[in-house]
């Protein structure tokens, strides 16, 4: 298969790249078997998530997943932004090759991660099991 238009888009032009200092939450996940590293950023206002960036070493799909998800999760309350699965992700990019789907579920941890950081610093209780690195309800293969 080849790369959807929107996958070429978000590689070619990523949105939201970089830091956000003094960011709310930051969450950090990576794939030791392909080598990709996703750093999420993410600001919160009265429990919406005003700004987010993206920091991704990786491929050309591990950077348009990250980018698609900051703009599926950017103006979202945060519960709603933890449901972003990673089916939604390649969904929206229109796709990804079957050897391609571990990015956008990296890009799903990787918000996770963020909200979990997020969480944990303002004291906000939270099912812990639903945080777990790696228990996300799907398979890493």
């Amino acid at each position: 298969m080849l790369y959807s238009k929107e996958v070429m888009d978000h590689f070619r032009n990523p949105r939201n790249v970089g830091e956000i200092e003094n960011a709310d939450g930051i969450g950090e996940v990576g794939n030791a078997k392909c080598g990709d590293i996703m750093r999420m950023y993410i600001k919160v206002e009265n429990n919406i998530i005003t700004d987010c960036k993206f920091m991704t070493f990786g491929c050309g799909s591990a950077i348009a997943t990250s980018s698609m998800a900051t703009e599926l999760i950017k103006g979202k309350p945060v519960e709603e932004a933890v449901k972003i699965t990673n089916k939604a992700v390649v969904d929206a990019l229109g796709g990804l090759p079957a050897h391609k789907l571990h990015c956008s579920v990296l890009a799903e941890e990787a918000v996770k991660a963020a909200v979990k950081d997020y969480y944990d610093k303002n004291g906000i209780a939270y099912d812990q099991e639903k945080y777990k690195q790696g228990t996300w309800g799907h398979d890493h293969n």
